[in-house]
């Protein structure tokens, strides 16, 4: 059997939500999606789901292409979905260029997905400052190292400018990595998919009121 063949055949035999999937009432649903946000995340985190902080971003580039990768959510609150990269990285440039941007999460552990989109806005330098030193030596020592998304020659030059930087986060704690920046998504549309077994799944629809002070208005989509 080709690699092929067996790529197809595992693929076929896998299955989606082998587990009991919870109800989603949208008409209990609050009044704005950074509430319901908060009770999704709380539930899927004590439902065992591993890593619901991380999320995926996308944005475009220079040609209008769209690129997307994986990053880690650092807060959820009025200002909007909350990370945090280097300026200088591709997202950084882009973001730069284009603030326009979109987030999804995927928690399988309840059949769950959250989709946001809105504008991304940048920190002060304060903010990311306090950002970086909120979390572990290793998330400094990667943020010394910094030239994400610039081309690497080898695998040994990481492995030396990584030991170099494991040893300045030791001994400098409190050491700064300039291009290092805060950023919000301020959502103007946000969705929240709640999946079924039957595939009747549920997906509601928040949409920022054109009107300023109106608050969010609410629809359901169709599946």
């Amino acid at each position: 059997m080709t690699s092929t063949n067996r790529f197809d055949e595992t693929l076929r035999a896998l299955r989606v939500w082998d587990t009991a999937l919870p109800s989603f009432d949208p008409d209990t649903a609050p009044a704005d999606p950074l509430t319901l946000f908060h009770e999704w995340f709380l539930a899927v985190a004590a439902a065992g789901q591993a890593e619901p902080h991380t999320m995926t971003l996308a944005t475009v580039d220079a040609d209008g292409r769209p690129d997307v990768r994986t990053v880690m959510l650092h807060g959820a609150d009025e200002r909007g979905w909350h990370f945090a990269s280097h300026a200088t990285s591709a997202k950084g440039r882009q973001l730069a260029a284009v603030p326009d941007a979109a987030l999804h999460f995927y928690w399988p552990v309840q059949g769950r997905q959250v989709r946001l989109r809105g504008r991304v806005s940048s920190g002060t330098p304060e903010e990311a400052y306090a950002d970086l030193h909120a979390r572990s030596t290793g998330a400094l020592a990667a943020a010394l190292v910094g030239r994400q998304s610039e081309v690497l020659g080898s695998v040994g030059e990481l492995a030396a400018a990584s030991e170099a930087a494991w040893t300045r986060a030791g001994a400098e704690p409190d050491a700064d990595a300039e291009t290092w920046t805060a950023y919000a998504l301020d959502a103007d549309e946000a969705e929240f998919f709640q999946g079924d077994a039957r595939r009747r799944h549920v997906r509601l629809r928040y949409r920022r009121a054109a009107e300023p002070g109106r608050g969010w208005e609410r629809e359901l989509l169709w599946p």
